[in-house]
């Protein structure tokens, strides 16, 4: 079981000769070994002045490779016992309980100073809607007689309003359907609690949304990842236990998916008897007006979950989401709900029931100026940066990047230290694809955009060009 000190140093190679910090560097490779099987779960790895010894190293490098690979759920460390693979009972995507390993996460939970952060998308502040919609709501709550406020599946009138929500764009919903949640993440963390247990596999798109990774990891699921919509229908002839797709304003990538396909894949959840959860959160920031129908529009059957909030068309901090799906899964959602937390805000919730009322004028709004900044930084982009490739999203807040060369982990640690944050695209493949990848938003004012590019280009030089990277020492955010 031993980890042979000698066998490793041979099986690590030549892990430093890429470009960025060594402890990313050596990071990268240990994952490499783990994910390929050459080290065993369980498996000790060597003791960090050691290690840092055999390999001409400070120590300080194999400890901060060690935490990177702990913060990802590849090795458990303990004091006493030292370092070890994780065990294979948990799937090696999976994070121990508590522990962000999104880079995206990690960033909202510790907040760096004076950096640019590139890596949450979000409106960043809140629209003079929402203060109009609380200012209404209030009105509204002082109006509410014999209610204790507790509604585990959602108020009333809100509920009500998603149902008419659905029903003008097509799809027949009463508010039984309608599970109203703190925001679009808690909806996907209860349906992974009600349609995982542990070792099922959970089907996703990759590159996908990372922040839906996570519920899924911490129900200790494996993942089965497709390339394309072709490939993620073949795949549900394998029967997953659980789906999990973005059609519209695709995080990261900003696309959106033909009406046609969209029917094909209904079709084939129901044939299949699949659960796929269908994220519309970006939908409602398609550029070309109003949002297609959502995956539950082509077929009627229990399989098509629908997921959706208001944190992207208004403001992240009003914690509205919810789930739209057959009754007897909404039940057993509300249940679970209700030992969580009993119900939501009511006084958010009313706002929310007032802002639904409004979203043709809040999408309008929205979405002419993303357009405009998508196209300013596309620009800048050709500017300062001809080298990267860039598909133009049809939706959404967000471009995917591709890197000419090199590493984007790497990349987005030479990036840190031009106090620029940029999430890398392992982060957004569970299967840990996609590394000469990165996500951009264009959420911000156009001088800021062009200020942001400005960053990273200077990175870009510094990585690639006459000011070649040096070995860096971590920066702890």
């Amino acid at each position: 079981m031993r980890t042979n000190l000698d066998e490793l140093t041979v099986r690590l190679g030549r892990w430093s000769s890429g470009r960025g910090p060594l402890y990313l560097l050596l990071a990268m490779r240990i994952r490499a070994l783990i994910d390929d099987g050459e080290l065993s779960p369980g498996s000790p790895l060597p003791p960090e002045r050691v290690l840092a010894r055999r390999l001409a190293v400070g120590r300080g490098t194999v400890v901060a490779a060690y935490d990177q690979l702990q913060q990802e759920g590849k090795v458990v460390r303990r004091q006493g016992s030292g370092t070890r693979v994780a065990a294979a009972a948990l799937p090696a995507t999976r994070t121990p309980a508590g522990t962000a390993a999104n880079p995206l996460l990690l960033h909202l939970l510790d907040l760096p100073d004076d950096v640019v952060l590139l890596s949450c998308v979000a409106p960043d502040e809140p629209p003079p809607a929402l203060v109009e919609a609380y200012t209404e709501a209030t009105a509204d709550l002082a109006e509410i007689r014999h209610d204790i406020g507790y509604h585990p599946a959602g108020h009333p009138v809100l509920r009500e309003a998603l149902a008419a929500y659905y029903r003008a764009r097509g799809v027949p919903t009463s508010p039984g359907e309608i599970l109203v949640t703190n925001g679009a993440q808690q909806a996907l963390t209860l349906l992974a609690s009600v349609f995982l247990s542990p070792g099922d596999t959970v089907l996703t798109e990759a590159p996908t949304y990372p922040g839906a990774l996570e519920p899924f990891r911490e129900a200790a699921a494996r993942f089965r990842t497709a390339s394309d919509a072709a490939e993620f229908g073949a795949a549900l002839a394998e029967r997953p236990a659980l789906g999990y797709l973005i059609p519209t304003g695709h995080n990261p990538t900003g696309s959106v998916m033909p009406a046609l396909v969209r029917r094909h894949l209904a079709a084939l959840a129901a044939e299949h008897d699949v659960p796929v959860i269908d994220d519309e959160v970006p939908a409602e920031l398609c550029f070309s007006g109003e949002p297609p129908a959502p995956l539950c529009a082509f077929h009627p059957g229990e399989q098509l979950i629908t997921v959706g909030s208001l944190s992207k068309i208004v403001w992240g901090g009003l914690r509205v989401g919810w789930i739209r799906a057959a009754p007897p899964a909404i039940s057993r959602l509300a249940r679970l709900r209700a030992i969580h937390d009993l119900g939501g805000d009511v006084l958010s919730q009313l706002a929310a029931a007032r802002l639904l009322a409004r979203i043709g004028e809040l999408r309008r709004e929205r979405t002419a100026v993303l357009r405009r900044r998508h196209d300013h930084l596309l620009a800048e982009l050709a500017r300062a940066l001809p080298a990267w490739r860039v598909e133009p999203a049809l939706g959404g807040q967000t471009v995917w990047v591709r890197l000419p060369h090199g590493d984007a982990d790497a990349f987005a640690q030479v990036a840190l230290r031009h106090r620029v944050a940029i999430p890398p695209g392992r982060s957004f493949d569970p299967s840990g694809g996609h590394g000469d990848f990165l996500r951009l938003p264009f959420l911000f004012p156009e001088p800021e955009l062009s200020a942001a590019v400005g960053l990273l280009a200077a990175a870009w030089h510094e990585y690639d060009g006459s000011g070649r990277s040096r070995a860096l020492q971590p920066l702890v955010l």
